[in-house]
């Protein structure tokens, strides 16, 4: 009797074990699939999967979202399906970057007031330990500034590891062009503050002076 207990137990066992192996790798082909139909931006496959019980919130072997994946295609109506299923805007990847902190960096202001009526946090940084606001300013896109600079809440003045704030930045690495006087305007009006120097005691004036960024100097003084 133990002896066919025993068996019975092992052929339990090794069913159990089967489908447990089996169901592992369906979901590996589902997750692939997904993956690779927000790649695609087929809007009809993800919204199917999605209603099959795919986890939204499924990621490469780069711990790359697929909210992340859609916001770096620019697929803004992918991304709009991925935060309807409860899509996570914060999750970051490997190397740090989340969908709300690249759209921020890559100025997609749409997508950016969406995370942000979903649930964006403002604790979570970059591999530079910037926030979304520091890359937006860095790389001129003044609509992205503007909202965020107006988000209640927003820390404006935070600075990166690299000593910087986003004003430091609209100033060391932009062009002082129109755009850039247009930020540090937004930033100036939102109350960031003007005189936080970079690791050397340099201050944004004195680097707008350096450059020769007339402009943006008089908006510094004025």
């Amino acid at each position: 009797m133990k002896a066919i207990i025993c068996l019975l137990t092992l052929m339990i066992s090794a069913v159990s074990c089967h489908s447990t192996i089996e169901n592992t790798k369906t979901e590996r082909m589902e997750n692939q699939d997904i993956l690779n139909s927000v790649k695609k931006n087929d809007i009809q496959g993800v919204s199917k999967a999605l209603e099959s019980g795919v986890d939204v919130n499924t990621a490469d072997n780069n711990k790359r979202s697929l909210l992340l994946i859609a916001t770096v295609n620019q697929q803004t109506e992918m991304a709009r399906l991925l935060v309807k299923h409860g899509a996570n805007v914060n999750h970051q990847a490997d190397n740090l970057d989340s969908p709300f902190l690249y759209a921020g960096a890559s100025g997609q202001t749409e997508l950016v007031q969406l995370f942000l009526d979903h649930g964006a946090r403002f604790d979570l940084f970059n591999r530079y330990n910037g926030t979304a606001l520091i890359p937006a300013c860095e790389r001129g896109h003044v609509e992205t500034v503007r909202l965020l600079t107006n988000t209640k809440g927003f820390p404006v003045d935070h600075v990166n590891r690299l000593g910087w704030t986003a004003l430091m930045e609209a100033i060391l690495l932009g062009d002082g062009s129109k755009k850039y006087q247009q930020i540090v305007q937004i930033l100036k009006d939102a109350g960031a503050k003007l005189d936080i120097p970079d690791h050397n005691g340099v201050t944004p004036l004195q680097h707008a002076q350096s450059k020769g960024f007339k402009e943006i100097v008089n908006i510094l003084r004025s």
